[in-house]
């Protein structure tokens, strides 16, 4: 349970987890889980995640979670906060001093911290073979040296983003793990820019949302090599049969997705479930871009707080 970028972290967390140690998980807003009267008994584990370990719902929803004999994890970055002193066991992220309002790095680590759970879950349960668990962790420890390399090309992620920073509204699309992500990349744009974004599963437009596309808007699909990629091509075209404006986030050198549109954010290849520690990188670089050029204050968003300590 967690809020706002926590959340989508936690999302994540529930692919690596489901897939990795086939343990089923549930995922709530600590704010809703708070006023309803939820399914917990002593076996469950409920894991808390907050970046401040300050945030009253996350606070009061523990509090719910150990009151009905649940075992309570706690995921934070600062050492020796509320939540960090209330949970039966923890793991602090680490991230250092977070000055931007909006989480970043605290959202790639909490990502890290689950990560590293669902392979340890898996390895232990035996739903993960050694060989797939020694592949997949020396895979994960490449990926600070796949962020640098993205990070090298910041100044083409930048260029594009210019090309929309008066855009009005903006959809994220991704699938499987990479849906949280699509989520967390417009949360990021809304925050820092006070541009309208939305994030969806890629298959959930046809269900509503396509009457939003106009000619020209931005739809930005995370359209990388994966079982699934096929499906999400097919509803790139939909959006480009419909005038929108499409943009992917995708693999190096994938030619199927240049064959539907040009405007392309390559990222390193990886392991299919890691995607979602690439594929963020560029949307936090493209809503920085655009909150700077629309004289945003990046580091202080308005209306905003690091730590919500209340309702």
């Amino acid at each position: 349970m967690a809020c706002g970028t926590s959340w989508h972290a936690a999302l994540t967390g529930e692919y690596f987890i489901e897939e990795l140690a086939r343990i089923p998980v549930e995922v709530e807003y600590a704010s809703e889980f708070r006023y309803r009267d939820p399914i917990i008994n002593k076996n469950d584990v409920v894991i808390a995640i907050s970046q401040s370990g300050e945030t009253a719902d996350t606070l009061a929803a523990i509090q719910i979670a150990k009151e009905k004999g649940a075992t309570v994890l706690g995921i934070c970055n600062v050492v020796g906060s509320s939540i960090a002193r209330i949970t039966d066991a923890g793991i602090y992220t680490h991230a250092g001093h977070e000055i931007g309002v909006a989480s970043t790095k605290a959202f790639t680590t909490q990502l890290s911290v689950l990560m590293l759970l669902a392979l340890r879950l898996g390895y232990i349960n035996k739903n993960l073979p050694k060989d797939r668990f020694k592949k997949l962790l020396i895979t994960f420890n490449q990926i600070p040296e796949l962020v640098d390399h993205i990070l090298d090309n910041k100044e083409e992620i930048f260029k594009l983003a210019e090309s929309f920073k008066n855009a009005k509204d903006v959809f994220y699309l991704g699938r499987g793990c990479n849906f949280p992500t699509a989520l967390e990349g417009a949360l990021k744009l809304k925050e820092i820019s006070y541009i309208h974004a939305e994030g969806y599963p890629t298959a959930e437009m046809k269900h509503g949302p396509i009457a939003l596309i106009e000619k020209g808007m931005p739809v930005i699909f995370i359209a990388t090599e994966g079982k699934l990629l096929d499906k999400v091509l097919s509803n790139m075209e939909e959006i480009k049969a419909r005038a929108g404006r499409v943009i992917a986030i995708s693999t190096q050198n994938e030619k199927a997705v240049s064959s539907v549109t040009k405007e392309i954010i390559e990222i390193p290849k990886t392991n299919e479930i890691l995607v979602p520690f690439l594929a963020i990188i560029p949307l936090q670089l493209i809503a920085y871009r655009i909150a700077v050029l629309r004289d945003c204050d990046v580091d202080k968003p308005r209306n905003l707080a690091k730590s919500v300590t209340v309702e």
